[in-house]
């Protein structure tokens, strides 16, 4: 691994941060590609930073000039266009193309559990899953039709110590320290996957430059599945406070807040269980190590050191209120 030349197209978000470390640790020549902006995840010094609009193909051949590398990974890639762009701008310049998509494509609601790859892809809740589908279409076909070298890499809700795992983010554990009702979808059972940025680091740079991960779709999630309730109370005990929670229907959130309504009804409303027997095959040892309960201490503490981290969505917050009035017992 550590004579790989790898470009990360994005890289510094809350999956492809500990990716990046985790790249430069193993010894990989890591360049990086992006405009620069990020604060919150710094880039690891070691890595050579390419500065480019990735969504303007001249200044991405610009930076990249004659380049080549024996892997790929568009972290923000999200349409067709997207990767028909990649496809021309990386074709016989990379061994390998590794697009990520998301576990939100796959069937929803599922047939059946564990998750597995082969479950079919058909989501007709949300447009978000429904491209990255698309997406993924092409790069089949490119491998079919001209050996294109892609691979495919499922992710869950993967978080890092900036991420609130619930819709409206800070808001929800702000509410709960001020006392005040928080709405969890449904009657709270369905089981949900979540998986810190760290592990998912473990089961992903492995696969850089894997011969047998080529044409090949992965998804890379924790084992540790947890009701939508114990991932209140985990945040709720990590925010040192016991939470008030209503449960309101997944379609009444959807009919108050549409936007709300098509992350839960296109995703979290459906319990999803995976089985990463196939990435245990290519990623021999693959363990998930850090439990939510660890992963919310580390939410909340990083919120803490900086007030101006625990931002509250006004209008997130008043349609909370409005619903958990509506089905407050």
């Amino acid at each position: 691994m550590a004579d790989l030349r790898v470009l990360f197209v994005g890289g510094s978000g809350i999956i492809s941060s500990a990716s990046s470390r985790l790249a430069v640790a193993s010894g990989i020549d890591l360049f990086v590609l992006n405009r620069g902006t990020t604060t919150h995840r710094p880039l690891p010094p070691e890595a050579t930073v390419l500065r480019a609009d990735v969504r303007d193909p001249d200044s991405v051949a610009a930076a990249l000039g004659d380049l080549e590398f024996d892997a790929v990974v568009n972290w923000v890639a999200f349409t067709p266009e997207h990767v028909r762009a990649d496809l021309a701008a990386f074709a016989g310049r990379t061994r390998q193309y590794v697009f990520i998509s998301s576990a939100s494509a796959y069937q929803t609601p599922p047939a059946r559990l564990p998750v597995v790859e082969s479950t079919p892809l058909r989501n007709p809740h949300w447009r978000y899953s429904r491209d990255k589908i698309a997406c993924e279409d092409l790069l089949v076909a490119a491998y079919r039709d001209s050996g294109f070298p892609a691979t495919i890499v499922r992710p869950s809700h993967t978080y890092d110590r900036t991420l609130v795992p619930f819709d409206g983010g800070w808001t929800v554990v702000e509410r709960m320290r001020q006392g005040k009702p928080v709405v969890v979808h449904g009657d709270g059972t369905s089981l949900w996957t979540l998986t810190h940025t760290r592990d998912f680091a473990r089961g992903f740079v492995p696969l850089l430059g894997h011969p047998r991960a080529i044409g090949e779709a992965v998804h890379i999630t924790s084992d540790d599945v947890l009701t939508w309730d114990q991932i209140a109370h985990h945040l709720a005990d990590a925010a040192g406070v016991e939470p008030r929670i209503v449960h309101v229907p997944s379609d009444a959130i959807a009919a108050e807040d549409p936007q709300w309504g098509a992350g839960l009804l296109g995703d979290k409303t459906h319990s999803m269980v995976f089985d990463n027997a196939k990435l245990r095959a290519l990623v021999p040892g693959f363990v998930a190590t850090i439990p939510f309960h660890q992963g919310a201490r580390e939410i909340v503490e990083w919120h803490d050191e900086d007030p101006a981290r625990r931002r509250v969505d006004p209008r997130f917050d008043a349609a909370m209120d409005k619903l958990a009035a509506a089905y407050t017992p």
